[in-house]
């Protein structure tokens, strides 16, 4: 059963909430559950933070019994997300229907659009900033959007990073697809997408991964990163120029992930197509020397790639991106102490603006 308690709101900025006694840390989804203020009175559930996750340590709001229960719904949109849940709620899809525009009559009701978007693959949120800055400071004016998919947090409004980027102009949209919901456009799936990223929003490239707060165990196949593998796929199927930004660290103490991480190798190795694998023009005492059983982690990589993806070296401006005042920790590590990381996406976002500006962007 859901961990479900009754509480109430004693700040609503911070939003804490008052359950049996102890004041905790919440967070409400207000586009599905309406306004909270102090003095409500709330069901939240408390299993995160009771399970006591990092990114995810918060109760969540689930509904508000002070003034949640008038709300109208939708009329129109026959799609729902979240559904046969009791936060089901209807919207309206950005995938495109029988009459899209595109060249080449794919079969089953669908062509492939006229442009090969560029469409880079990330494995973790943190991954997102760093990409975005990447392409705008080389190409000023690329019309980059983000694409939600499932893997880590599923409502689209949670992440501040989006916030951000949005106000500072560095993305131009963000989708919301499959299981993921909230954002700007929903998709009912990343196939489709993706498709009206280039038919419909006509984006001129597109960084696609999961929302932060990252599913994942200790094992190369039960992690969240892993939908960079049907993201991948999917774009390579409607003829996209593909690129796989690998999970690098040179901070992270556990060996799975320190170097090449194991979930990013494992993405390469499965991949039924070729794709182009930025990696930053770094020194190589910024590589390090562990990382997993084997070879060096730059090795790994290579090894990884085989002769199916390109491996694309690219240059990185990390003193440039240290003073953009845009987020720079990933999993408790500011850029000094994890710096692959950061660079690597970094050289993630050049190549995307790269390929984009070689299509005309």
């Amino acid at each position: 059963m859901l961990k479900l308690r009754r509480g109430m709101v004693v700040s609503a900025d911070p939003l804490t909430v008052e359950v049996d006694g102890e004041a905790r840390r919440a967070w409400a989804d207000e586009a599905l559950v309406g306004e909270v203020l102090e003095g409500d009175e709330v069901i939240v559930n408390v299993e995160a933070l009771d399970l006591g996750l990092g990114s995810g340590g918060f109760d969540v709001v689930h509904a508000n019994l002070s003034r949640g229960l008038s709300g109208g719904g939708a009329e129109g949109p026959h799609v729902i997300k979240l559904n046969y849940t009791s936060l089901q709620h209807p919207v309206e899809p950005v995938d495109p229907g029988e009459e899209s525009g595109g060249e080449g009559e794919a079969g089953g009701g669908w062509s492939k659009p006229s442009r090969r978007l560029p469409v880079l693959v990330v494995f973790l949120h943190g991954q997102l900033a760093p990409a975005a800055w990447a392409a705008a400071a080389a190409a000023p004016g690329l019309s980059v959007g983000y694409m939600q998919t499932p893997g880590g947090a599923l409502p689209g409004s949670l992440s501040r990073d989006v916030g951000e980027l949005r106000e500072r102009g560095l993305l131009c949209g963000h989708v919301t697809a499959g299981a993921a919901y909230g954002g700007e456009h929903e998709a009912i799936s990343v196939p489709g997408g993706l498709h009206a990223a280039a038919a419909a929003l006509d984006w001129q490239a597109v960084i696609a991964g999961p929302g932060p707060g990252i599913l994942g165990s200790a094992t190369a196949l039960g992690h969240g990163g892993m939908a960079a593998l049907d993201t991948a796929h999917a774009s390579l199927a409607l003829g996209f120029e593909t690129l796989v930004a690998p999970r690098l660290s040179s901070g992270d103490p556990r060996p799975r992930h320190l170097g090449l991480s194991h979930h990013a190798e494992t993405v390469l190795r499965m991949l039924l197509g070729g794709v182009r694998v930025p990696v930053p023009e770094l020194d190589e005492s910024e590589w390090p020397t562990g990382g997993g059983p084997g070879e060096a982690p730059l090795d790994r990589l290579r090894d990884a790639c085989g002769d199916r993806h390109d491996l694309w070296v690219r240059e990185v401006d990390l003193a440039g991106y240290a003073a953009s005042g845009l987020p720079a920790r990933t999993m408790g590590r500011d850029l000094d102490q994890d710096r692959l990381f950061f660079a690597a996406a970094l050289a993630a976002g050049d190549a995307l603006a790269a390929l984009a500006r070689q299509d005309g962007a």
